[in-house]
């Protein structure tokens, strides 16, 4: 991104906000910063290294002199967008599920696979959060000793639902507090002190909810491997923000935790946070605010005699490298 002009598509949003934020603690040395978003949230402002930017209403005239638009205001406005920006002359990071799944379009997690990122027509995809979570810390074990069989069971915030949904938690939970009735707005069912399943469709062929779908069908294009067998329950938490992740995996060769472990403390991007003695392990506190995956509770599975799988459980901030933060390093490898 340097000496480049950047626009932030759905600036006002949580991810958006969070793009902002990414840029300017990474020092990145722009040309300039455009903010853009719906016409009701125009002529808002934004304070950037000091300087304040307005946003301005998104048009389809919107990326004339950009070179890299940031995306992050849902598959709709992506769909739409997106083409515009890259005909413009942008080369378009979108952290929607609009183009995850089109085999054309590189789908990226630097830690992974960076490479993907020249492959790209003019969009590169930004992966489901729970994905990157997951695999993030589970790549380097593939690398050296292939995953054959996955089963995740991810424990997501309200940040993935966007600002409305942490709004939510924070007004019913007051209100629960206070001893005062309150009515769901953005989810159906309660959200203060309470947990349910993943606020998406469910598939009634399958009974695979769109976020579990997600899950399983970006690990298999980011680890470039259809032959992984995969399982997902994705289940909403009543955490502000960072997703966590339990999961349990089988290699093609015996492993021992110790080599998982070894392993990850060499890995980009990943943080161990496994203190038995403490009881210390990964915890969405812990992972607020900071870029790294938290990886813990690293341990054999005991139902399998073959020594084959491994327990583990990890934390990250949905909003940085579930991610903005992830968006903002496929935009600087660029």
């Amino acid at each position: 991104m340097k000496n480049k002009t950047v626009a932030i598509v759905g600036a006002t949003g949580a991810v958006g906000r969070e793009f902002v934020g990414c840029i300017e603690a990474r020092g990145v040395p722009l040309a300039s910063l455009k903010l853009l978003a719906s016409a009701r949230s125009a002529g808002q402002t934004q304070i950037f290294r000091g300087e304040t930017l307005t946003i301005e209403e998104l048009k389809d005239d919107s990326f004339a002199g950009v070179d890299i638009a940031l995306f992050s205001a849902g598959s709709g406005i992506s769909k739409k967008y997106a083409p515009i920006a890259v005909k413009a002359g942008a080369v378009v990071v979108d952290n929607s599920s609009a183009f995850r799944t089109d085999p054309a379009i590189p789908l990226v997690v630097p830690e992974i696979n960076a490479r993907r990122i020249k492959d790209h027509k003019g969009i590169i995809a930004n992966p489901n959060c729970a994905a990157i979570t997951t695999l993030v810390p589970l790549w380097p074990v593939h690398r050296v000793n292939p995953v054959k069989r996955l089963i995740v069971s991810t424990y997501q915030a309200a940040s993935g639902g966007g600002a409305a949904l942490m709004q939510e938690l924070e007004d019913s939970t007051r209100a629960w507090l206070d001893g005062e009735a309150y009515a769901p707005k953005v989810v159906k069912y309660p959200y203060a002190f309470n947990l349910f399943s993943h606020n998406t469709a469910i598939d009634m062929a399958t009974g695979y909810n769109d976020e579990e779908t997600k899950v399983i069908s970006e690990s298999k294009k980011i680890f470039e491997d259809d032959a992984i067998a995969i399982s997902a329950t994705c289940i909403r938490v009543p955490v502000l923000r960072a997703h966590s992740v339990s999961m349990t995996f089988e290699c093609e060769r015996p492993i021992a935790p110790q080599e998982v472990r070894a392993l990850l403390e060499k890995a980009p991007g990943v943080r161990i946070v496994d203190d038995w003695a403490n009881n210390y392990f990964p915890m969405p506190v812990d992972a607020s605010g900071q870029g790294d995956v938290l990886a813990g509770r690293i341990r054999k599975d005991l139902s399998d005699p073959s020594g084959k799988s491994i327990s583990m459980f990890v934390a990250a901030d949905q909003l940085l490298k579930g991610a903005a933060l992830n968006a903002v390093q496929i935009a600087e490898l660029l």
